[in-house]
């Protein structure tokens, strides 16, 4: 009998290690955001804003909150708000005359963070305002603390103006490390090519200037080389 009850605690006890052996399925992160209002490069007639996203999904139907950022520029830096809600919109009064970028990530209850969403830029209007400066310089290629190959490279970025009839052009800073200086102004395309060289590290921005003078200082990207 004794020996029974030994064996019957034996398989008991190795039954319970072998189910907390079993590892748990990682916890998913949520789907991406997708940014409804204001849509990109808007110029809102009111300063106070309804921003609105869509809901996310997550695959462990984990509650959900939102990390809506709202910044002066489009890397997100100079943030004036940065709050977290649980809905899929949010009432902000902005200032007028001024362009805006922002970012809305979903997080789960693991603090699970989605993939960031896309940033819209958008322009408040201003009383008596007629001509607004671009908005700054979306940097494609290559992105900031990118790597890349050595040799040539073609510098790629996009833009665009909430006054849909002006013409840009675009003056290209480039250089090694941190110190970049002006290598071509009033450049009609969106590309530059350069050459660059192995175990350097090379740092880039564009400025954008409409036809009327008004123009956005870009910010700088910097990347490094195989």
């Amino acid at each position: 009998m004794r020996k029974s009850i030994i064996i019957f605690c034996a398989f008991c006890i190795s039954f319970f290690l072998v189910r907390c052996s079993k590892k748990q399925p990682a916890n998913q992160a949520p789907s991406i955001v997708q940014l409804t209002f204001p849509s990109k490069d808007l110029l809102c007639t009111d300063n106070t804003i309804a921003f609105n996203w869509s809901a996310a999904i997550d695959p462990d139907n984990d509650d959900l909150e939102y990390n809506l950022i709202i910044a002066k520029d489009r890397q997100l830096v100079e943030v004036i708000e940065n709050r977290t809600i649980s809905s899929t919109g949010a009432t902000i009064t902005l200032e007028k005359a001024t362009a805006f970028y922002w970012q809305v990530n979903a997080i789960d209850v693991t603090n699970n963070l989605s993939s960031k969403s896309e940033i819209f830029a958008f322009f408040t209007k201003g009383d008596g305002v007629t001509n607004y400066a671009p908005f700054m310089a979306d940097l494609k290629t290559p992105t900031d603390n990118a790597t890349v190959n050595a040799g040539n490279l073609s510098l790629t970025w996009d833009a665009s103006d909430i006054n849909t009839g002006d013409t840009l052009t675009y003056e290209v800073f480039f250089g090694e490390d941190d110190v970049i200086n002006s290598v071509t102004t009033s450049l009609s395309e969106k590309m530059y090519d350069v050459s660059v060289a192995s175990g350097k590290t090379y740092s880039w921005k564009v400025n954008v200037t409409d036809n009327s003078g008004a123009t956005s200082i870009g910010q700088i990207a910097t990347f490094s080389v195989n």
